[in-house]
């Protein structure tokens, strides 16, 4: 998530977060999938990829993912694969190393290291964290060492990209845009989120 959405994140969270006992909403959130990461996860800025050509050692390596959503690879030069499933990565690679680089070539991509989450506010220490696979909003609050002591410690703010939901600049369907929630401490977190943990009003 690059600074801008961060930001957009934050003024999200802050409209969501003003009630003393606010009801958990989630259904936005719950739309983007919440379960376990698997083979529709969609790659973004700060994935790291280790993509393996069969056959071509010279570009067998970890490839991180940059602020376009794209991986520079030699030989082939810049692939953009930002939105991409590992297995569409994959045949996207393909597809430019056979364009008169490599014959019949096959490519597996795996994901070596997700992106980032984010979580700010109330806690002890704010900032950016490794994810780590199976973590809920609780977790992430351990990870930055525990709540601040006027923290609202049974919800939280989690902001995260939805795919495919919001509208490019001439009305055209399919751009990713922010979606924001009111969520438990037991909500599962997924790569790229941002939480908000809120000063409690009492």
């Amino acid at each position: 998530m690059n600074r801008r959405a961060l930001l957009l994140a934050l003024s999200a969270s802050l409209a969501l977060g003003g009630c003393l006992r606010p009801d958990f909403r989630t259904d936005q959130l719950d739309a983007t999938g919440t379960g376990s990461i698997g083979a529709r996860y969609t790659l973004s800025a700060g994935d790291r990829l280790r993509v393996i050509v069969f056959g071509q050692d010279n570009l067998s390596n970890i490839y991180a993912v940059d602020g376009g959503g794209r991986i520079a690879m030699p030989l082939i030069g810049v692939v953009a694969i930002g939105g991409q499933t590992t297995g569409q990565a994959a045949r996207t690679i393909e597809g430019k190393l056979a364009a008169g680089y490599v014959r019949e070539p096959h490519v597996t991509v795996e994901v070596d290291a997700y992106r980032p989450f984010y979580i700010l506010g109330e806690v002890t220490t704010s900032g950016q964290y490794p994810y780590v696979s199976g973590m809920t909003v609780e977790t992430a609050v351990a990870i930055a060492a525990g709540f601040g002591p006027r923290a609202a410690r049974d919800y939280a703010v989690l902001t995260r990209e939805g795919k495919g939901q919001g509208l490019g600049p001439t009305g055209e369907p399919g751009r990713d845009r922010l979606v924001s929630g009111i969520v438990p401490m037991t909500y599962p977190v997924r790569p790229g989120d941002t939480i908000v943990v809120k000063e409690r009003f009492f």
